[in-house]
């Protein structure tokens, strides 16, 4: 039988990219999406369009804390897996409006959960990020360190939905595979993001504003990239701790694990933008700050893992990733 997927957030950037890829390989996939104004729903509704183009899309709109509606969307659907991508994301706009992020990543996460326990689904992903790894210094991040200093209330709100699904997959025996996302970037990306702000301002001739004077260096990774690791995670559904591979996170007592997915390689923050400058062929006029509140100098994943897992390994060149962003900006908005 043709294998059903329900994807949250499948009309923003992430999730419109796996639905993508997931459509492409003949799978029967429903999006559903609060198209919540956070950023231009322009934006958002040209992804679902696309993706409508495809036979076996179907979609609902509706916020995760409706869980009248989400629970209405799942029953009809019956998915064979859930993919929970949708959330409140942004770390600086966690500082200006937190409940959000409660209400979005708690709330609506745990309506996700039960609408899983009550299928029993064959497994249950969700997003984390690389935020929760917050104060930790010893680099490269792997999935068994201790993650408890998170800086932000989103990651605080992610690092709470990794410990919930924990308890879900004990209870109720739900497969579940946490993802922790390093810096995506690419085409459609998200306008709240340094990659798509610093192309747009390079390209009016306004200033880009650089914190922590450019001394910060992140693990950037293609979303290409990203979302193959989600689509090969798939077929990996956590069982027993008899199934461990070698550093594994795999739970002692519940079918659940946790998986870096990032590019395994950190590149300074100045690089990444004499990359864009080389893309756009103009230079940036840079503005430097210091260190915005909630942030950290530094991210770098061990994908090890993931590479365990699957046989695969995220390695797109942020040069080549970069370039591959701005032809689709510069073709998305004519510039």
């Amino acid at each position: 039988m043709t294998r059903r997927v329900f994807i949250t957030g499948t009309a923003g950037f992430i999730g419109y990219h796996l639905a993508g890829l997931l459509l492409d390989e003949g799978m029967i996939v429903h999006g559903y999406d609060g198209m919540t104004d956070y950023y231009d729903v322009t934006l958002k509704r040209r992804r679902h369009d696309m993706l409508h183009r495809h036979a076996q899309f179907t979609a609902t709109e509706a916020r995760l804390e409706d869980q009248a509606a989400l629970d209405a969307a799942i029953d009809a659907f019956v998915p064979d897996e859930i993919v929970h991508l949708a959330a409140q994301a942004g770390v600086r706009y966690s500082l200006e409006n937190p409940r959000a992020y409660l209400d979005a990543n708690v709330i609506g996460t745990f309506n996700v959960m039960e609408a899983a326990r009550r299928h029993g689904v064959r497994h249950l992903l969700m997003a984390s990020t690389s935020s929760v790894y917050g104060a930790n210094t010893e680099m490269p991040f792997t999935e068994v360190q201790k993650a408890d200093t998170q800086l932000t209330i989103y990651a605080a709100t992610k690092k709470a939905t990794e410990s919930m699904s924990h308890a879900y997959a004990h209870l109720w025996s739900l497969p579940t595979t946490m993802f922790r996302f390093f810096t995506v970037y690419g085409p459609w990306g998200r306008p709240d993001m340094a990659l798509f702000k610093f192309t747009d301002a390079i390209l009016d001739g306004r200033p880009i504003d650089i914190y922590n004077h450019g001394e910060m260096y992140r693990d950037f990774t293609y979303v290409d990239d990203l979302v193959r690791g989600i689509r090969l995670l798939l077929d990996a559904a956590p069982g027993g701790p008899e199934t461990a591979a070698e550093g594994d996170s795999l739970s002692p007592v519940a079918p659940w694990r946790v998986v870096n997915i990032g590019n395994s390689q950190k590149v300074r923050l100045l690089d990444f933008i004499e990359a864009i400058e080389a893309t756009l062929g103009m230079p940036a006029e840079r503005n430097y700050m210091p260190m915005q509140m909630g942030d950290v100098p530094a991210t770098w994943a061990d994908a090890t893992l993931l590479q365990d897992l699957t046989g695969y390994c995220p390695q797109t060149d942020f040069r080549d990733g970069v370039a591959r962003f701005v032809a689709w900006f510069r073709d998305y908005y004519d510039k």
